[in-house]
Parts: C-alpha cells; structure tokens; sequence
C-alpha cells in the first residue's frame, strides 16, 4: 500500500494557515479590484475538489489504497479553498463566497473508468502548478502571492503521489493502464491546439445537466477561467509548453521511453492498442 508511505511524506511537508503565512505583510495599496475578484473565483473553484473526491471514492471502491489516500487529497485541497477564503475574510470580506456559491459547484460527476481519470488529475495537477507559480507573478500584494506559491507546490507533491498510483497501476494491469494513460496524455498534451484550456474543471462531467456540467459553468462568473488565464496573468505559449514538457517528461519516466512530443506519446499508444488488440477507444467523455 502507498497510503502509510505518502501520509507520511505529505505530513512532514504540511504548511499551517496561521504560521506559515505572513498575514502581517499584507499591503492594501498592492491588492487592485480586478485581482481580488479573482481571488474569489479560485476559491469557489478550489471547492470543487468535494464533489471530485466524492467521484474518486465512488468510482474507486474497488481500490482500498487509492481512496485512503483521498483522505489526503480532499483535506490538502479543502485548504486551498479555505486559505483563499481566509485571505478574503481578512482583507475583503466584502468578495467572501457565500455557502451557496460554494455549494453549486457541488454537483455529480458521472461514472468513468478510473484510470482514464487519474491520469486526468495527474495532468490537472501539473497545470495547476503552473496556472497558480504563473498568478503569483501576476499579483503584485504580498500575502496573496506567497499563498498562491504555497499551494502550487501542493499541486506538484499531488501530482507526484498520482504518478505514485499510476506506477502500481502499471505493475497490476499492464497495458490496460498504458493505454489508459497514454491516451490521456495525448488529449492533455495537446491543450494548446483547442480553443480553451483542458482542464479538469471546464470539461463536461454530467451530459444530464448540460449545459451546466461543468465546474466554471457553475461558478459566478462562468466566463472567468479564460479571461483569467488569457487577459489577467497572461498564461501563454511559453506557460503552457512547460506544462506539456512536465506531462511528457513525467510519460517518458513512467513509460521508460523517451517522448520529444505528443506524436511521440501518440505512437507508444498506437502501440499499445495494437497489443491489446483493439482499435482507438472513444473520446474522453467525463472528467472531474
């Protein structure tokens, strides 16, 4: 079992909302309308993370590991909600969510093959390592800037407890984990070809409630995660190829095989598929 092992690495590393963030340097002269506004919007987004390990346990019930480690997940991801909802209830309590902004982004997330949707978050989690070392450029007030630091370097440690799971993935089923990983990959990999970011929180999750089936369908501003990675903290080509060389690097290690590129990634799943015997599955139909 991974869980004893990751609880323990993922403890001796776990910041403190009181202590380890300097509420004192807060500096109100730094801190603009627009950049507040934002704050909000990520907190009502970081919540999202109750109905995703609600899915995980769901879909993983056959995983007793897996789903003691969401136990981690949830609470380590709750906090990043509550740390930027604490930084607003100190200096803005004006922009505070409300329980009900919070709680319509708690919806349910239809079933899907759980290795498909560890991938998705491993993926999810090296995106938001970038999104959020990338905001904390872009904010000029202190406090805010070390929070969005701090909880970029949760998402890197999540994404390397999920590569964790994924190695023991490999070792138990083989190629129907390769050929779930890699296909994944391939779709996340090539995020700058489509017209918006791939993300788990603005992919279709519940073909029942579209065209709200999505996290930032839900939020206040429904347009707000483009905006803000496009127009506010100007995450752009550079950004976004370190995130596919993180995706493509992390593939190459779990793969042993080197990946210059998505084609690269694309071919090793062609492969794969063609030992399994099958052609290519149908597209990603859910994330979380």
């Amino acid at each position: 079992m991974l869980y004893p092992e990751l609880f323990r690495s993922l403890e001796s590393v776990r910041w403190n909302m009181e202590t380890d963030i300097p509420w004192d340097q807060f500096d109100a002269s730094k801190l603009s309308e627009e950049q507040a506004q934002t704050i909000k919007m990520n907190a009502i987004t970081e919540w999202s993370a109750l109905p995703a390990t609600e899915m995980f346990l769901r879909d993983n019930k056959h995983d007793s590991d897996f789903s003691a480690f969401m136990s981690i997940w949830f609470f380590e991801e709750q906090k990043h909600s509550l740390v930027l909802m604490e930084y607003l209830r100190r200096f803005r309590p004006d922009l505070l969510p409300t329980e009900e902004e919070l709680h319509a982004v708690r919806f349910e997330f239809d079933p899907a093959p759980p290795l498909e949707t560890l991938m998705l978050h491993f993926c999810g989690e090296i995106r938001l390592n970038h999104w959020y070392r990338c905001a904390s450029d872009w904010h000029t007030e202190p406090v805010i800037k070390h929070i969005y630091k701090t909880i970029s370097h949760d998402e890197a440690r999540h994404g390397g407890a999920y590569l964790r799971y994924m190695k023991k993935a490999l070792q138990d089923v083989g190629d129907s984990a390769r050929a779930a990983f890699s296909k994944i990959g391939v779709l996340m990999a090539s995020a700058r070809r489509t017209q918006k970011p791939l993300h788990p929180t603005n992919l279709h999750v519940n073909k029942a409630l579209f065209p709200n089936d999505t996290v930032q369908s839900r939020l206040p501003d429904p347009d707000w995660l483009e905006r803000w990675l496009d127009g506010q903290i100007r995450f752009d080509a550079d950004w976004e190829k370190k995130v596919i060389e993180r995706i493509l690097h992390n593939m190459s290690l779990l793969f042993e095989r080197t990946f210059e590129n998505v084609q690269d990634l694309n071919r090793y799943r062609k492969e794969v598929m063609s030992r399994l015997g099958g052609g290519d599955e149908a597209a990603l139909g859910h994330a979380a």
